[in-house]
């Protein structure tokens, strides 16, 4: 029943990132996205991961590879808006 729950968790916690992934993606607006805070969750996802892996327990790697794939796509649009952003304020 224990791991039942676990995989229940995983899934919940894993397909919350869907929405925000979908939006970003479709708008490609991440204006409203801390990059910090993304730099802090994906880094956190990155030691689950690893802790995931080092005690062999699939439930923890499945659930944070699938949500280090999710949170990295948005992530990777916000890094590059971040990019644009400050390319636009400098003066030529």
């Amino acid at each position: 029943m224990i791991e039942i729950i676990g995989y229940a968790a995983a899934l919940l916690t894993t397909i919350s990132f869907l929405p925000q992934v979908i939006k970003t993606i479709r708008t490609k607006d991440t204006q409203g996205i801390s990059l910090f805070m993304y730099l802090l969750f994906v880094a956190g996802i990155v030691l689950w991961l690893i802790y995931g892996i080092s005690i062999s327990n699939m439930v923890i790697i499945l659930a944070n590879a699938l949500t280090l794939g999710l949170s990295s796509i948005v992530l990777g649009y916000k890094i590059v808006d971040t990019i644009k952003e400050k390319s636009v304020k400098q003066p030529k």
